[in-house]
């Protein structure tokens, strides 16, 4: 048992009451812990059987949800090939809430380091649109690389304050998540900093930054959409009173649902969220971005011979990268996957373009399981294969792309990702 800061524990004494006391039995446990299976890559029952680490039951309120056991669950094979991600088991349960539908325009606003937004790009199993946005520059690149390692093709990873997203998306959302930076309450077992930061005076910071993001995202919701907004902390002011002071600047809003999730009550830190749901009203159908129209595709034609046979749409060139883009979407913001780079006439393929590929789509090289840590590693290994661009897989599942040569695979996994 750590200590907590004392007005952190009187204010809970008081919300609590006769509660308290298991409540902060909580705090003598161990940390939960959860990963959630990537339906885009494989289905729960799959999962099951393949998990590189021990399962302890399901997540209730997310179907693909597991506990889990161990140490270094985000530090296997299967990890890396993105078949599953590693999130606490609570933080699952806002993003049901949207109940996204096929085809709809989601944003996640807040979405560093990625665990929500990868989640909500298994409920929309590639159709319609996911913006994943993140203002913090440092995390913005975790998060495109979660994006990546999920197999992710329907997204755009942006890097704006909501302030300046909200002028270019003006109700334009069908849903829109807000997993508002918070105090961190729900994280103290966690993280020693959520500790050592926690004051009421940041309480109040956040709970101000909070509603600026909240009134963003009214703007950028369409007419009609669904709103949920959640934290990782307990206190009111960033919850239910900051809930109800949106309501009070919009009262055309319904109040669908509260959920607060608690550590004594459940097997998790700790989760607050909240569903709004506009009237019916505008809804934006297009841009003051200027779209770009279908490239040659020559390069990518010929790469794909013998090597990948799934099929791209959209696909345009902004100046050596090529990108497949999703429908009805700026070609300036590369909403979809990264296929690769021309270079000196011929097509080198990009890291986003392997994890998105599902099994018979493309030529891979099978390795073992040593075999898969040395290539993560960043080295080459000996292979029996004929020479060219290839799949490294793993129990079938992309890990990247090596380059044959006369019997060495050449590692094309990019530095920043490797073990």
């Amino acid at each position: 048992m750590f200590d907590l800061p004392q007005e952190f524990s009187d204010r809970m004494k008081d919300e609590l009451g006769t509660e308290y006391d298991a409540f902060i039995q909580s705090y003598t446990r161990p940390a939960e812990k959860a990963v959630r299976a990537n339906t885009l890559k494989i289905t729960p029952e799959e999962f099951e059987k393949l998990a590189p680490v021990p399962l302890d039951g399901k997540v209730p309120w997310e179907e693909s949800g597991f506990y889990a056991q161990g140490e270094g669950l985000g530090k296997t094979v299967l990890h890396a090939a993105g078949l599953y991600y590693v999130q606490e088991p609570s933080a699952m349960c806002a993003v049901p809430e949207l109940e996204i539908k096929s085809g709809e325009r989601v944003l996640d606003l807040c979405a560093a380091p990625g665990g929500k937004s990868t989640q909500i790009a298994q409920y929309m199993q590639g159709e319609g649109i996911l913006v994943a946005n993140e203002m913090d520059f440092k995390r913005h690149g975790i998060l495109k690389s979660n994006i990546e390692r999920c197999g992710v093709k329907n997204a755009a990873v942006t890097c704006q304050s909501p302030e300046n997203l909200a002028g270019y998306y003006q109700s334009y959302f069908d849903k829109i998540l807000v997993d508002a930076p918070c105090s961190g309450e729900g994280m103290f077992k966690k993280e020693e900093a959520a500790v050592r930061e926690w004051s009421l005076k940041n309480v109040q910071a956040c709970a101000a930054r909070q509603a600026k993001i909240l009134e963003s995202a009214h703007k950028m919701l369409a007419g009609g959409g669904r709103l949920v907004y959640s934290t990782c902390t307990f206190a009111p002011d960033e919850d239910e009173r900051q809930i109800q002071n949106f309501l009070n600047l919009h009262p055309e809003y319904s109040l669908v649902k509260i959920k607060k999730l608690l550590p004594h009550k459940v097997r998790g830190e700790g989760h607050f969220c909240a569903v709004l749901e506009k009237p019916s009203g505008e809804h934006a159908e297009d841009f003051r971005l200027k779209s770009i129209k279908p490239s040659d595709k020559k390069e990518f034609e010929e790469f794909k011979k013998g090597v990948i046979s799934a099929d791209f749409k959209n696909i345009v060139k902004l100046g050596d990268s090529v990108y497949s883009l999703v429908d009805n979407f700026p070609a300036e913001l590369k909403a979809g996957v990264k296929l690769g780079e021309v270079k000196g006439g011929r097509f080198e393929p990009a890291h986003a373009l392997a994890m998105c590929l599902k099994p018979k789509e493309f030529s891979g090289l099978e390795v073992d399981e040593a075999t898969a840590i040395k290539y993560l590693r960043g080295l080459t290994f000996d292979c029996t294969v004929e020479n060219g661009w290839r799949v490294v897989t793993y129990k079938g599942y992309p890990l990247g792309w090596c380059k044959v040569v006369n019997g060495v695979a050449k590692n094309h996994l990019p530095k920043g990702i490797r073990i």
